[in-house]
């Protein structure tokens, strides 16, 4: 089974995260850590409960916990000042806050493209056609924030291809770090900026009957 959240993959088969394809590397108890957490979204877990599960009938101290919740918000490029994934529960434990979705075939092996932008926690579904991102109340994808042009950029979805332009914004739109001159194309897992705020770009396959919301 894959968890999917953001532009990561946790694959529970391999016991891998993988970033847009890429593995980022996690220690055993780091990836139980993070499997625990998105499993429970969005309930936080106790540090009891944390410690009882990855260190059975074994004391520790705190601060193994915490080294632990560190390298797992840095294999995630998260804050603990500003988390997208995992949020302190002061005087309890630690609760994963992101959206979270599980990723499998059906029992044919059949699968289909789920195209969406992700930004600020909110999932954005894509349609097939022409997708235009801005402060415009008239989009398909508002984003209502500052830097963002009322007609800051477009996705078009064609089938399994997916392009990003820009639409003349005064900020630009950027794909890789890379200021867009002319449409490119957007793979699973890539980041791209409107000015300076950041979206996420989802096309995973899905298992339409059998994908479901982890968590409650």
């Amino acid at each position: 089974m894959r968890l999917c959240f953001g532009e990561f993959t946790l694959d529970r088969a391999t016991r891998q995260l993988l970033q847009a394809g890429a593995e980022r590397h996690l220690e055993p108890k780091a990836f139980e850590l993070l499997d625990l957490l998105v499993g429970r979204r969005p309930d936080p877990v106790a540090k009891s409960e944390i410690r009882d599960r990855l260190w059975p009938d074994t004391f520790v101290s705190e601060s193994n916990l915490t080294d632990l919740v560190a390298q797992v918000r840095h294999a995630l490029g998260d804050s603990p000042r500003r988390p997208r994934f995992i949020r302190t529960v002061h005087g309890f434990g630690y609760a994963f806050s992101a959206e979270a979705w599980e990723e499998r075939a059906t029992a044919h092996g059949r699968r289909h493209l789920s195209a969406r932008v992700i930004w600020d926690q909110r999932t954005i579904a894509l349609a097939a056609g022409e997708n235009v991102i801005g402060r415009d109340e008239e989009v398909a994808v508002r984003i209502d924030a500052p830097g963002v042009s009322r007609r800051h950029a477009r996705i078009v979805v064609t089938g399994a291809e997916v392009m990003l332009e820009d639409l003349g914004s005064k900020n630009g739109t950027y794909l890789r770090e890379q200021r867009l001159e002319a449409p490119a194309a957007l793979r699973d897992g890539d980041t791209f900026r409107l000015g300076r705020l950041l979206l996420v770009f989802r096309n995973t396959a899905q298992g339409g009957s059998t994908r479901t919301e982890v968590g409650r």
